[in-house]
């Protein structure tokens, strides 16, 4: 039937309207199981500028013992240039699909045609746990919606018997062996089967004990249902942070190193005025809050909310690109000026072969390889990004008195006192060392052929308010710069402003 704005919906037998709400959407009236009934299909079709997500309500009777939902939906042509149909799905249970709230369930946006819940085991992306009757909550999100609409069923088939016995997550431990205080490399984004990628949580581990990562940070796309999925792939060698990609409408954010089984919600815009909320969930669930890809170009991927409640920013993301480019100058242009700076990090994003796990890599200076010391560096921006572990760089400015400060500190000397700014680089065969300050690029020098090699510059804070360096390849084209191999966070040169 047709809803309040256009909205088209309906179930087999059931008729509807879709109802639309700040968080997302227009809800259907419940679907019902008749008794000894165990199958139920859903259909309806969302119209251009449908809300973000649409609930199919679903009443679970008594006794049920596990769900399990398919849906598919029609991907007519269209003209190049127009968005197709893309829709996502996930589920909430009789708790309710409150923003933030304890409801949810599950999600595998676009990643899979079907999943399934019972209180020993889920499909990857969604929690195990009871099956109790009350009303459940389908939640389809419209990513993208086709010129004529987006036809779509869903149907819902149910499994009666005894409830099963859901078993306590296990969860990586906070720490690890490490080598005391040293520079220890890590991937804060990542993806597995538990959401979008391609490669078990096995597989992950392996590549990046094989990248030679200390760190990784299980980041799933809008679910924490991975937390509990790295039994027995720490140890000594690796510490695995847990975490979420908070994948909402305007943009992307990582959440690194939260207490194991936290959910951050995705539900809402920029315009919602809700970032702020969830941004501080995050702190208190003790993890760093590091907007993705910013400057990325998928649909949604561009970051809309600004960095005031951001701890740290992605710069670079995957092998390095033009929007890599971007964020780069856009992160540089705000080290100038008073206020609180926001450090770089890198990711590598990687989904599925051939992307590769550790490209690129955080090096990050920390008392001991644990959760809160690999944090408190990356807050603090003692960490340089590297393409892989081939790279490695050691950066200091030196004053007067044999005074020295490195990446992330402030170097407190008298504005005209001179400064030696040193640049230590191994593994960047045929690059080019370049050494960036808040007027722009003030050195350059060419590196070695065997890519190890020092630089020094000699400076004072009354030129140079910060110091930063770049490790870069050759040009691809003449006039462009050439792709990063490394980048340091600055170093602050002068009193505190």
């Amino acid at each position: 039937m047709l809803g309040r704005r256009g909205f088209v919906a309906g179930t087999a037998g059931t008729a509807g309207a879709l109802v639309a709400g700040a968080a997302g959407a227009f809800v259907t009236p419940g679907v019902s199981f008749a008794a000894g009934r165990t199958e139920r299909v859903l259909r309806g079709t969302l119209p251009p500028g449908s809300p973000d997500y649409v609930y199919l309500p679903v009443e679970v009777p008594h006794g049920v013992r596990e769900i399990r939902v398919s849906y598919a939906y029609e991907r007519p042509a269209v003209p190049p240039g127009t968005q197709g149909n893309a829709l996502d799905i996930g589920v909430f249970d009789e708790r309710g699909t409150e923003l933030g709230g304890r409801g949810f369930r599950g999600w595998s946006g676009g990643a899979r045609a079907e999943f399934f819940l019972r209180a020993d085991d889920a499909t990857p992306g969604y929690l195990p746990g009871p099956v109790r009757a009350g009303t459940w909550h389908l939640a389809l999100g419209p990513y993208t919606v086709a010129p004529g609409g987006l036809a779509y069923t869903v149907t819902v088939r149910l499994a009666y018997g005894p409830a099963g016995r859901t078993p306590r997550p296990v969860y990586p431990p906070g720490r690890a062996r490490g080598r005391g205080r040293a520079w220890y490399r890590g991937d804060c984004h990542l993806h597995t089967v538990y959401s979008d990628g391609r490669r078990t949580p096995a597989e992950v581990a392996a590549a990046a004990r094989a990248a030679g990562l200390d760190f990784i940070n299980s980041s799933e796309h809008n679910t924490h249902a991975a937390h509990r999925a790295w039994d027995g792939l720490w140890g000594d060698d690796l510490l695995i942070l847990t975490g979420e990609e908070v994948t909402t409408r305007t943009g992307h954010v990582v959440a690194v190193g939260t207490d194991p089984g936290t959910f951050v919600d995705w539900r809402y815009r920029a315009r919602d005025n809700r970032f702020g909320h969830f941004a501080r969930e995050i702190r208190r669930a003790g993890g760093l809050v590091v907007p993705a890809h910013p400057h990325a170009t998928c649909v949604g991927c561009a970051w809309r909310f600004g960095f005031g409640e951001a701890d740290a920013v992605e710069v670079w993301n995957g092998p390095y690109t033009p929007d890599d480019e971007v964020t780069l100058a856009g992160w540089d242009a705000t080290l100038t000026g008073p206020g609180r700076w926001v450090p770089a990090m890198g990711g590598s994003d990687a989904h599925r072969e051939p992307q590769r796990v550790g490209e690129p890599q955080t090096v990050v200076l920390a008392d001991e390889l644990t959760r809160e010391a690999v944090l408190a560096g990356l807050r603090a921006g003692r960490s340089y990004v590297a393409e892989s572990a081939a790279v490695s760089l050691a950066f200091s400015a030196t004053g007067g008195r044999g005074v020295r400060a490195g990446i992330g500190d402030r170097l407190p000397v008298p504005p005209g006192a001179p400064v030696t700014v040193r640049l230590e680089v191994t593994g960047a065969p045929g690059c080019t060392a370049h050494l960036v300050t808040d007027q722009g690029l003030l050195h350059t020098a060419p590196l070695p052929a065997s890519g190890t090699g020092t630089v020094e510059w000699t400076t004072t804070a009354a030129y140079a308010a910060h110091v930063r360096a770049e490790v870069r390849h050759p040009p691809a084209l003449p006039g462009l710069p050439g792709a990063l191999a490394a980048f340091t966070n600055p170093v602050f040169l002068g009193a505190a402003p």
